[in-house]
Order: structure tokens, then C-alpha cells, then sequence
């Protein structure tokens, strides 16, 4: 009886916590350094939905191993709904599918609350580099071999590159940073010579002449770069992949509380101001249901050991 009793009252106090969520801040995981592009969405969408319900949206860096530190400490978090993790197809996608033995599951080990959209990636390199367009390149990079220098910022940087390098038939050396914005610097140093790079970091390097720009990987050209073609129009339709951010929490967190996070940010999404910041950034929201987050894990974690397999990486 004693048990029982303690149980029933446990749930009762279970209830009037969800109830009142929430009633602090609430802390958003990010697994890339401050300025990246995912950073950038974070901090958009976090002060949206601050101001909507009164409490302060937190956002934490928590840069480093491809995303998985970040991801590994909202996995041990309590299901409160208190931290949650911006992730994106490094952790969820590209970790579990270069790993034999991943650090996670993608699926058990986290409860997915709203899909926040896709990211614009180009392709850049230093204008050092002699070429203005893919074939160019790859003309280039086939009559040096293994002197070309790719940087990555992020498992997107490290699988575009490799699965590109494979269908082109070019060889290259692969320097991975942390981050984009130090992958960045380099770049624009001379030290690497190419990147698969986000709208955020890239654009305005383009724009400033300090960058070219020879494709997106988008399947329409991105209007913040109208003249530059799609990585389909530049000869290699073939290359396929998305990059995405979601909204998740640890595993097991109360129905009420996804449900009300998931309200909160899908509305955030509705927001001309939002919506404006985050056209600025050539980010395309796409706000979904849990459920239908959850499904397109499923989907992106095959995605990406195919593509994988594609260009001959196997998991360490």
C-alpha cells in the first residue's frame, strides 16, 4: 500500500510539473560553434518563441565529434523538456553511419518534438584555385592529384566532399575543423582550396569577391546567389543529399510537453519576422508533426549509409 501510494503520488506530482511547463528557462543544445549556421536558426527561432511564453530560450554550443558531444548530453538530460538539441544530419544521420559502433540511437534515444527545415550548401573555393565552374574543377583537380586541400566543418562538409571526390573522380585531402567558421578562415587564408560550405558562412565571402561560388547542392538555385547554378545544372545530378535541422528532446519526455513545444515552435515558424530572418539565412522551414520527424530519421539515416557506401567510406 505504502508503494502504491507513493507511486500514485509521484504521478500526481508528475502531472502538476507538466502542467506548469515551463516555468524556467529552457536550454537549446546546439553542436556547432557560435556563428554557424545552425547556431544562426537557433538563436532566430529561440527568441521567437522566448517571447511567446514568457520564459528564456537558452541556446548552449556544445561544438565538437561531429555533433555527438551535444547529442550525447541531451541523451543524459531528464526528460523534462528543459534541454532539447538542435540537430541536424551530422549527429542524426552522418555519426550513426560512420561509426561501427554509434555513441547513440538516433531513434530510441531521443523523442523528436518538429522538424525545423533545410539548409543551403554551396560549393566555394578560393579564388587561387583556377577554375569558375565544377567541370573546371574537376578537370583541375584530376591533373593534380592529392594537392587539393578540402576543408569540413561538419559531417554535411566531410560526406558532400567525399561522395563529390567519387563521382568525379578526383582525388583530394580532407582537413576537418570544428566548425565552419574555422573552416572558413582558412579558407579564405589559402590554406584549403575548397569547401561545401552554408549559406551563412559562405554568401557574404561570395558577395565580397574573397570566395567563388561554383554550385549549390540545392535542387533549385538559392535566390541570395541567383547566377550561381545548381550542382545538377553543373553536370552532377547524380549528387544527392539533404541537409537538415530538427527539434529533438532526451528520450521518453511527457506527450503534453512535445505537444506544447512543438505548438510553440511550429508557430514561431508562422512568424513574418521569423520567416524573414531566416530567408536571409536561405534556410527553408519546414515545420512537421513528431511523428513525421521521427519517420524522416528513419529515412535520412539509410540516406546516408548509401551514399556512404557510394563513395567508399566505412564506418571506423
Amino acid at each position: 500500500m505504502t508503494r502504491l501510494l507513493a507511486a500514485l503520488l509521484l504521478c500526481a506530482l508528475s502531472g502538476i510539473a507538466t502542467a506548469q511547463y515551463p516555468n524556467k528557462p529552457i536550454k537549446i543544445i546546439v553542436p556547432f560553434p557560435g556563428g554557424s549556421a545552425t547556431d544562426t536558426i537557433s538563436r532566430i527561432l529561440g527568441a521567437s518563441v522566448s517571447g511567446a511564453i514568457g520564459q528564456s530560450v537558452v541556446v548552449e554550443n556544445k561544438a565538437g565529434a561531429d555533433g555527438a558531444i551535444a547529442a550525447g548530453e541531451v541523451m543524459r538530460a531528464a526528460p523534462d523538456g528543459y534541454t532539447l538539441l538542435m540537430a541536424t544530419n551530422s549527429p542524426m544521420s552522418a555519426v550513426p553511419a560512420l561509426k561501427k559502433v554509434p555513441p547513440y540511437d538516433p531513434v530510441s534515444d531521443f523523442t523528436p518534438i518538429t522538424d525545423i527545415g533545410r539548409y543551403t550548401f554551396f560549393i566555394v573555393v578560393h579564388p587561387g584555385v583556377p577554375a569558375k565552374t565544377v567541370s573546371e574543377f574537376i578537370h583541375y583537380a584530376r591533373a593534380n592529384p592529392g594537392k587539393i586541400n578540402y576543408a569540413s566543418g561538419n559531417t554535411t562538409g566531410i560526406v558532400s566532399a567525399a561522395f563529390f571526390a567519387s563521382q568525379a573522380g578526383i582525388e583530394m585531402v580532407h582537413v576537418p575543423y570544428k566548425g565552419e567558421p574555422q573552416a572558413i578562415t582558412d579558407l579564405l587564408a589559402g590554406r584549403v582550396h575548397l569547401l561545401f560550405a552554408s549559406s551563412s558562412t559562405s554568401v557574404p565571402q561570395v558577395r565580397d569577391g574573397k570566395l567563388r561560388a561554383l554550385a549549390t547542392t540545392l535542387s533549385r538555385r538559392s535566390n541570395l546567389l541567383p547566377d550561381v547554378p545548381t550542382i545538377a545544372e553543373a553536370g552532377m545530378p547524380q549528387f544527392q543529399l539533404t541537409s537538415w535541422a530538427g527539434l529533438f528532446g532526451p528520450a521518453k519526455m511527457p506527450r503534453e510537453i512535445v505537444e506544447r513545444l512543438n505548438k510553440e515552435f511550429g508557430a514561431a515558424m508562422q512568424r513574418p519576422d521569423v520567416v524573414q530572418a531566416m530567408d536571409k539565412q536561405a534556410f527553408l522551414l519546414l515545420p512537421s508533426t513528431p511523428e513525421r520527424l521521427g519517420a524522416f530519421v528513419k529515412e535520412q539515416m539509410d540516406s546516408y549509409r548509401n551514399v556512404l557506401r557510394a563513395a567508399g567510406v566505412q564506418p571506423e
